[in-house]
């Protein structure tokens, strides 16, 4: 399939859009004290990931399948012992990855109007939709967690 110089162009936006994620969320896992905000971190960038392997099958002329089909995590406080300050240090990180699902989200929406093949229109809508219950699954979490107005 050949792409378009803005089709290409759009790629590799989305492709630096989704190695942040993926980025951000390794980093995340790492500093959050919450173990079930850990697990809903690494499986955020599980799934980025898995976007980021689609995005290089579109540049390479393939028309990727979607739906991972993977169990999604419970949105919930495990239970481990945080501080104040790490509590506040969770809802930091995940304000922060909230305001990068709403970028990646925009990004795709755009991306999805740009595109000439239907096939791939409906790939980046899948992933739109993906980026969406991520960034459901993070309010949950932030609400469940007291973490919202932090």
């Amino acid at each position: 399939m050949n792409l378009t110089q803005k089709e290409t162009e759009l790629l590799k936006d989305l492709k630096s859009q989704e190695k942040l994620c993926i980025e951000k969320y390794s980093k995340g896992a790492a500093a959050a004290c919450d173990c079930g905000l850990k697990d809903l971190f690494n499986y955020l960038g599980e799934t980025e990931q898995s976007h980021l392997n689609m995005l290089n099958a579109i540049s390479a002329g393939q028309v990727p399948t979607t739906g991972g089909g993977r169990a999604k995590p419970q949105i919930t406080n495990s239970g481990c012992n945080c501080n104040e300050q790490q509590k506040k240090t969770d809802g930091y990180l995940c304000a922060d990855a909230l305001a990068l699902e709403k970028h990646a989200s925009s990004l795709y929406d755009t991306s999805i109007f740009e595109f000439s093949a239907s096939e791939l229109r409906n790939v980046l809508n899948s992933i739109q939709k993906d980026e969406q219950e991520h960034g459901e699954m993070l309010y949950s979490y932030m609400s469940q967690n007291n973490l919202y107005s932090i």
